[in-house]
Order: C-alpha cells, then sequence, then structure tokens
C-alpha cells in the first residue's frame, strides 16, 4: 500500500469529501471539477493505494490520519 505522502493535496480533499458522505457528484460541485473527473481521479488513488474501491480508500486515509 502507499504513503499518505504519495497522495497529492487534491486528492486528500476529495477522499475528505467521500468521508463526509458526499458522492462523486456532489464532491465534484463542490470542488469545480466534473463528475467523470472526480470518478477518475478516486480510481486512480483506489489503483495507487492499491485497494478496491473508494471506502477502502477513505478508510486507508483516516487510519493513517490524513483525512
Amino acid at each position: 500500500m502507499g504513503e499518505v505522502t504519495d497522495l497529492p493535496r487534491g486528492d486528500l480533499v476529495l477522499l475528505g469529501l467521500l468521508a463526509e458522505g458526499l458522492s462523486p457528484e456532489e464532491v465534484a460541485e463542490r470542488v469545480g471539477l466534473s463528475g467523470r473527473t472526480v470518478r477518475r481521479r478516486i480510481r486512480a488513488v483506489c489503483d495507487r493505494l492499491g485497494v478496491a474501491t473508494p471506502i477502502q480508500a477513505v478508510v486507508w486515509a483516516v487510519r493513517r490520519g490524513a483525512i
């Protein structure tokens, strides 16, 4: 699995918003990106961390104190 320092701040922001319960579309609206871009970036974070789902990525970040 990756390290906290492997993730750009913007990706941590996306994970934080997901952790608050926002959908990818709501995250997109909040940060000014398209829903497709947000979903693509979340998928890239999952791949980078070696996890299968966005929920696992959020749990990973929470356990490491990143969000």
